[in-house]
């Protein structure tokens, strides 16, 4: 529960003036005893910390109360991710920099295709891929005022102009958007604020009016329950707050002058909770919820940090937040050569067709040219498609990026956390493109799965050991009312083969499910020439195994040596060694040979070359809400338990290219 200034402020309708002398005298008195309020209650909150709060994140710094809005708020607008500064950069940019030239001629095509779909609605033709609920048409909302507004802001096309004044007017009229889901509301939120506050009072008063009246009545007022409590989201540990708090962030600084009061509360609330989405990145930077949410959830971050510094001159502390920067890294190394990211979780497995506007945002903080995908950004714009709904924003720290240093990316590393993730790579210019991604974790982890232990490897740009991955959209396995969210031990998430340990690289006991809350932690990493991480896997097997532990080698340029030691009990009765692949298999004597693409990869059963591998069809795959994956198959190495002696066994498995 939360201790701050506005725990337990209820909503009042009434709308202020904030021109006239009476309210201003108002905000002062009310800022005044909200300080002192927050004095004393700071005080009790470091009492609580230091009675025993361990585990509780490192706040940011959140001096928010009316009066602080009332000395520090920007007054001018636009004040969201723009102002006065960040458009003198844009223009001067625009006249002499190729990438910000080129992707806002990209960003200028986009704006055009609007013209050719219908105002925003809510009979959109219901796609296969679509959920139930109104988080697409959010999307597709904020995604026009970013390719509209931004042209707006540029040239002032009377065009651009009439036709947002068309989309917000429509998507006012909703009749709401918040149905059920909440994400909807974050985007919309962000989306409605934006395009008031770019516009900077060109749109009509009628639409203004109405804009704010909808951000406060269907935006803002619904993230408060009855009762002054708050919503589930604003203080979660996953990317919900991030996005549900950027947009309300951005819908209270555009209203801030009608309702000042409801709009401090509603930003301190923000800036208390996000702390809770931002720790997760800790200790070292890995998202635990996949490379393809990093995206989503870091971009919302990164869009509330530079609202904050446009509207007030500072972040609050968001960039220095501990491993929010190194999050980067991980973000890079989840790239592979392939194409492909590593797409553990509810992760696509491909990246973005255009250059990482998100990563692009700490290129613009550290100077550092690695983050900055420049020859994508550099495209032919027409190549560039339909682009991220926040390329609008994004152009304005993109024209903020000055190259200071190209930092060095390690071949080797390692981040803890609740999802831990290791690499090993053969650095930009591996003429054998070698690349490993392993990891441990658990499947409570939002957007979590049983992979504990399971890995992808990559050799000659081919990629051996896949992991499925989402590949299959959330709206049609919903829409069978199949409970895809529950993450209890026997819940139907776990009948899916992209999230059970059955889909995955890594073993399996007794032919059953891992253990769903037992935690695999990476317990030792060595750099150097031959990197290794051993994963204590001994959690995911409790009641199966007395203990397991993987360890991960690079053993060469062109191999990867996979080692378990696991010691059985005496309910176990068959170890399965599983490595999921798309290859074509030829089961060979000591292990088996698969091609793919023209090349080839030995896997060398070390340990017991007396056990023939079996290669098992998974396509189609076993439950029907499955999506197929062509040639998908499943080697297994089966190892009963009567054959160990000792109770102790030792699997060995080398992967090598030809």
């Amino acid at each position: 529960m939360s201790i701050g200034p506005y725990s337990n402020y209820s909503i009042t309708p009434e709308r202020n003036n904030a021109n006239s002398s009476t309210n201003k005298k108002n905000m002062r008195i009310i800022g005044k005893i909200h300080l002192q309020q927050g004095i004393i209650l700071c005080l009790l909150l470091i009492i609580e910390v230091h009675v025993g709060a361990q585990d509780t994140p490192q706040k940011l710094h959140n001096p928010i109360s009316v009066e602080y809005l009332e000395s520090n708020l920007t007054r001018k607008t636009p004040r969201l991710v723009l102002n006065k500064e960040t458009k003198r950069i844009l223009k001067k940019k625009l006249k002499t920099d190729p990438v910000i030239q080129n992707v806002y001629n990209a960003i200028k095509l986009n704006a055009e295709s609007v013209f050719k779909e219908s105002i925003i609605n809510l009979d959109s033709p219901l796609e296969e891929r679509t959920q139930d609920n109104q988080l697409d048409i959010s999307r597709e909302m904020l995604y026009r005022v970013n390719m509209l507004g931004m042209v707006y802001l540029v040239e002032k096309d009377p065009r651009m102009l009439q036709r947002l004044n068309k989309e917000v007017v429509a998507a006012c009229n909703f009749p709401t958007w918040y149905p059920k889901h909440f994400l909807d509301v974050g985007e919309m939120s962000l989306a409605i604020a934006l395009a008031i506050d770019w516009t900077a009072g060109d749109l009509p008063d009628s639409t203004i009016n109405l804009a704010k009246r909808s951000l406060i009545e269907k935006g803002i007022k619904p993230s408060w329950p009855e009762g002054g409590d708050h919503s589930h989201w604003a203080y979660g540990h996953n990317n919900w707050n991030q996005v549900c708090n950027g947009g309300m962030v951005a819908a209270a600084l555009a209203i801030a002058e009608w309702e000042p009061e409801l709009a401090a509360k509603t930003i301190y609330r923000a800036i208390d909770g996000m702390v809770n989405a931002l720790a997760e990145y800790g200790p070292d930077g890995v998202y635990p919820e996949g490379a393809t949410y990093w995206n989503y959830g870091t971009s919302f971050s990164v869009v509330t940090a530079v609202m904050f510094e446009s509207a007030f001159g500072t972040d609050f502390g968001m960039l220095e937040y501990p491993a929010f920067k190194e999050s980067a890294i991980f973000r890079i190394l989840s790239n592979a050569p392939s194409g492909l990211v590593y797409n553990f979780a509810d992760c696509g497995e491909r990246r973005g067709r255009n250059g990482d506007f998100t990563l692009a945002w700490f290129a613009s903080k550290t100077g550092n040219k690695t983050f900055f995908e420049k020859e994508m950004f550099l495209k032919p714009p027409e190549d560039m498609g339909k682009l991220s709904r926040l390329a609008g924003v994004s152009l304005l720290w993109l024209a903020q990026y000055e190259e200071k240093a190209e930092g060095t990316i390690p071949t080797a590393w390692k981040g803890d956390g609740a999802n831990p993730v290791v690499f090993f790579t053969g650095g930009e210019n591996d003429p054998n493109k070698y690349y490993f991604g392993g990891k441990g974790g658990r499947g409570t982890v939002s957007h979590g799965n049983m992979d504990a232990g399971s890995f992808v490897f990559e050799l000659d740009g081919v990629r051996w050991g896949i992991d499925p991955g989402n590949y299959r959209s959330y709206g049609p396995i919903e829409r069978t009312g199949f409970n895809l969210w529950g993450r209890c031990q026997e819940c139907d998430r776990w009948k899916l083969l992209n999230k059970n340990n059955f889909g995955h690289s890594t073993i399996s006991v007794n032919n059953q499910l891992h253990v769903v809350d037992g935690m695999a932690s990476i317990i030792d990493f060595k750099a150097g020439s031959k990197p290794e991480a051993t994963i204590d896997l001994t959690p995911t097997f409790a009641g199966q195994l007395k203990s397991a532990q993987r360890r991960f080698t690079k053993d060469s340029p062109r191999s990867l040596l996979i080692e378990d030691e696991i010691e059985i009990t005496e309910t176990t009765e068959l170890i399965t060694w599983q490595f999921i692949t798309q290859a074509d298999v030829e089961i060979v004597p000591g292990g088996a040979v698969l091609k793919q693409d023209g090349k080839s990869l030995k896997l060398e059963n070390i340990s017991h070359p007396e056990f023939t591998m079996s290669v098992i069809s998974l396509n189609p795959p076993p439950l029907y809400l499955d999506t197929k994956k062509e040639n998908l198959k499943r080697l297994e190495i089966r190892i009963p338990a009567w054959t160990i002696e000792g109770n102790k066994i030792k699997i060995e498995v080398r992967l090598s290219g030809e």
